[in-house]
């Protein structure tokens, strides 16, 4: 049986389907076409916490479907912008884990990600699987990447 690792960049995914369809990404979707038949080594679901109850009621819904949720405080600095950037992390996280797999699925479309891909797919050979919004997704990521799925009607909540 294949073993996987799934990373999920959950802000990425969040406003990128949002802003390209109007829509939400479905993660029960997601989940049986990508983690179906496969031993899956970790699924996590990076986000940035706020403490809003809709959005831990979202995180509850990720951990049912078999996602470890990794949350980490959002900032407001003074000068109004926002921190809660997970790109550290999910490097880190994949970097340790590709040894321990047959493929790595990234769900994002950061191209800040291009470097990682490579090193994964360099370092252990290995598949590397972008999914993210085709159009907004970085041209070096999906050049970096094995494959890329492009997120379509299928991987979207119904509206």
């Amino acid at each position: 049986m294949e073993r996987v690792a799934i990373f999920v960049d959950v802000q990425n995914v969040y406003y990128t389907t949002r802003q390209a369809f109007g829509r939400h990404f479905d993660y029960h979707a997601f989940w049986a076409r990508f983690a179906a038949g496969r031993q899956v080594v970790v699924a996590n679901a990076y986000a940035v916490e706020r403490g809003d109850p809709r959005q831990q009621q979202f995180q509850n819904i990720l951990r049912s479907i078999g996602f470890s949720v990794k949350l980490k405080p959002f900032i407001q600095r003074s000068d109004g912008s926002a921190k809660g950037d997970w790109d550290v992390g999910i490097a880190l996280d994949a970097i340790e884990t590709a040894p321990l797999v047959d493929r790595v699925v990234l769900v994002s479309g950061d191209g800040d990600f291009d470097l990682l891909v490579e090193r994964i797919r360099q370092r252990h050979d290995i598949p590397v699987v972008v999914v993210g919004v085709e159009r907004l997704t970085a041209d070096s990521l999906v050049r970096a990447a094995s494959a890329f799925v492009p997120i379509t009607e299928s991987l979207l909540r119904q509206a």
